[in-house]
């Protein structure tokens, strides 16, 4: 019965340690740390030179300027409805049904 035990002892410990040579190492990511950051920051400079523009609204319709800023204005007095995941197909209409015939 001891040897059992050892046995199971001795196979738990090698499956460990098959296991753990399996998990990927930390300098690989300690490498790249800081890259995402850095192609967002990348993504987002378009020219660096914006600020010398002499019409910096340049493209920009004015409607559509205008509708814009009264939406992001709106968005803060009364942010809009958000429904719940929770409730989808709850209450169905007139036409729901299970399956199940009475």
């Amino acid at each position: 019965m001891q040897t059992l035990t050892i046995k199971c002892i001795f196979a738990a410990m090698l499956a460990t340690l098959i296991l753990a040579s399996c998990v990927s190492q930390s300098p690989y990511v300690d490498q790249h740390f800081g890259e995402a950051v850095n192609a967002a920051k990348a993504q987002q400079i378009i020219n660096p030179d914006a600020s010398l523009n002499n019409d910096p609204v340049a493209g920009v319709d004015g409607q559509a300027a205008k509708g814009a800023i009264d939406r992001y204005q709106k968005s803060f007095v009364q942010p809009p409805a958000t429904s719940s995941a929770f409730t989808i197909g709850i209450g169905g209409g007139a036409g729901a049904s299970n399956g199940v015939t009475k």
